[in-house]
C-alpha cells in the first residue's frame, strides 16, 4: 500500500490541479515515499452522485485512504468552493478517514479571489472526516501554472517555492508516522 495517498478531485485529467499533484507525486518519490493518485474522475458518475458507501468501485480506493500515513487532496475551486467531484468522494470515506494522517490541500483556481476557499470550504470537510494533522494549504492561480496534457511546463517561482516546503512538510510527517 502506498504511504501517501493523492486525491483528484479534478474533472479533468489535463487540469493545473491534475499537473500539480502529479508534480507533488514525483517530489514525494524523491523523499523515497511511495505515492499513489485517486482520481475522481474515474469512477462511475452514479455511483459517486448516488453516494453508494458499499460499491465495490470503491473498495481499492478506501482501503488506499485507509492505510495511508499521509494524504494530499487536491481540487480546483469553482465559485469559491472545491470541486463537486471531490465531495461526492469524500461523502464515501468513513467518518474517521483522516484520523491519524498528515493531509495537505492543494487547490487552484482563476485568481486570487478564491484563495480563503481551503480555509472556509475544504478544510472544514477535511476536519470533519477526522483530519487534525492539517497542513496550511497551498493554492495556485491559473498565471502561476502552463499545463501541457498533464505535466507543468512552468511553474511560477513563488508557487514552486510553496509547494516544495509544503511537500517536503508532509514527507517529513509522514514519515514520523510510518515509524511509529
Amino acid at each position: 500500500m502506498p504511504d501517501i495517498v493523492l486525491i483528484s478531485g479534478s474533472p479533468s485529467a489535463t487540469s493545473r490541479t491534475a499537473a500539480i499533484l502529479d508534480y507533488a507525486r514525483r517530489k514525494l518519490g524523491g523523499h523515497l515515499l511511495d505515492a499513489t493518485v485517486i482520481n475522481v474522475r474515474e469512477f462511475p458518475a452514479t455511483e459517486l452522485v448516488l453516494a453508494q458507501h458499499d460499491s465495490p468501485v470503491f473498495a481499492e480506493a478506501r482501503k488506499q485512504v485507509a492505510q495511508a500515513a499521509g494524504i494530499v487532496v487536491g481540487t480546483p475551486i469553482y465559485k469559491a468552493a472545491y470541486a463537486g467531484t471531490l465531495k461526492t468522494f469524500l461523502d464515501i470515506l468513513p467518518q474517521t478517514a483522516l484520523r491519524g494522517k498528515t493531509v495537505l490541500p492543494i487547490a487552484s483556481g482563476g485568481s486570487p479571489a478564491h484563495l480563503l476557499a481551503i480555509d472556509y470550504a475544504l478544510k472544514p470537510v477535511l476536519s470533519a472526516l477526522g483530519a487534525t494533522d492539517l497542513l496550511q494549504g497551498v493554492y495556485a492561480t491559473d498565471d502561476q501554472v502552463k499545463v501541457a496534457g498533464v505535466d507543468p511546463l512552468w511553474l511560477h517561482d513563488d508557487l514552486r517555492s510553496r509547494l516544495d516546503a509544503a511537500i517536503d512538510h508532509l514527507a517529513t510527517q509522514t514519515k514520523a508516522r510510518l515509524v511509529r
